[in-house]
């Protein structure tokens, strides 16, 4: 008979990064980041900041064991892109935990994203010089 880990399960996007997490209720906190801690994933305080803002936030007691796949985009929009699938797993976990975390952002998608180059400019609407004559 197999021993069935119960766990939760959300996505998380910013720009092109997409941030896939599990959280499972374990004895202590502990982060998993591509294989890599989070302290290592993540090298300065301000990502590890942004990352774990829904959980600091939310004021919720429980522990958790965090994994997460991490792919696309850069550094800083992964981290926001954890942050978003953390909210979403939390407020499966609780749903009371949904107006605190709605309050702050964390729960809207950030639509926000690079817009792309149109033929005859130099980039999305940096025109090439004009001259007259």
């Amino acid at each position: 008979m197999k021993d069935t880990v119960k766990y939760i399960e959300a996505v998380g996007r910013r720009k092109t990064s997409i941030a896939r997490i599990r959280i499972s209720e374990s004895p202590k906190m502990s982060y998993e980041l591509n294989g890599k801690d989070l302290n290592t994933y993540f090298p300065t305080p301000e990502l590890r900041m942004t990352a774990t803002d829904a959980l600091t936030k939310s004021g919720i007691a429980a522990k958790w064991k965090v994994t997460s796949l991490l792919s696309g985009g850069g550094i800083h929009s992964q981290a926001e892109a954890f942050r978003h699938a953390f909210a979403r797993a939390l407020i499966t976990y609780d749903i009371e935990l949904r107006k605190g975390l709605k309050k702050e952002g964390f729960l809207k998608r950030d639509p926000r994203s690079k817009e792309r180059r149109k033929f005859g400019l130099k980039k999305a609407r940096k025109a090439p010089q004009w001259s007259k004559r």
